[in-house]
């Protein structure tokens, strides 16, 4: 066990689906893969591994924000030896041609947050995604006759801001979407060399009237848990 996951050695896959809300986990498990087991209940975060294709995959949920993605990831990566990760979560629009439903494949993730930057202090770290990976989600999304958008977004600390002009602005620098977690999981990946990737989905937009419920973002966003789950096997 490592202290905040409390699998035992071998019950989680080496490649995963993480998205952040641990009901979202379940829903994956119990749709998409054979034999799932919950190897995780530790503070309501749950995991589960299976089978997908044949293939030992592993889910588990991450929660909001990159301080919580990182404890996460970091046991995954450093305690049980996850290779392949992909973040399957929600964003917001900050682009017109961006729409809800859409899908997001982030090919590199800016930030607010200092988490990074209390580390390298002298440098602005780049948080980009593995390219193998990128490369194999967008031609399966493109085979999936997706609507996707692949560049860049913006992962920040504080969901509630007075600074979303700020945001928006960004979005008209091409900035595809805003999202809480993607630029922690890129710097954990860099910092441990394994593979990550973000798939989001558009679950709402700041430039547009365009939203989706609390239940339609828990069970019904399944193009990229399909997309995530293809990519970790290719």
């Amino acid at each position: 066990m490592s202290i905040h996951i409390g699998a035992q050695e071998g019950q989680i896959a080496d490649k995963i689906l993480l998205p952040g809300d641990p009901l979202r986990a379940k829903f994956i498990a119990e749709n998409f893969l054979e034999n799932a087991v919950c190897f995780n209940e530790i503070r309501g975060m749950l995991g589960f591994t299976g089978t997908y294709k044949g293939h030992r995959v592993s889910v588990m949920g991450t929660g909001m924000g990159m301080p919580s993605i990182s404890i996460y990831a970091r046991e995954l990566i450093v305690d049980y030896g996850v290779k392949k990760l992909i973040r399957v979560g929600t964003a917001g629009s900050l682009n017109k041609d961006v729409h809800v439903r859409d899908l997001v494949l982030a090919q590199a993730a800016g930030t607010t947050s200092s988490m990074i930057k209390n580390e390298w202090p002298q440098y602005d770290f780049p948080q980009i995604a593995d390219f193998s990976m990128l490369d194999k989600a967008y031609h399966i999304a493109e085979d999936m006759e997706l609507t996707i958008h692949v560049g860049s977004v913006l992962s920040i600390d504080a969901f509630y801001s007075d600074f979303a002009d700020n945001n928006i602005k960004l979005g008209q620098m091409g900035i595809k979407a805003v999202e809480m977690e993607a630029a922690a999981l890129y710097y954990l990946a860099a910092k441990h060399s394994v593979q990550a990737l973000g798939i989001m989905t558009i679950s709402d937009s700041l430039v547009a009237d365009e939203d989706t419920t609390a239940e339609e973002r828990q069970t019904t966003f399944t193009d990229m848990m399909k997309v995530g789950l293809e990519t970790l096997i290719a």
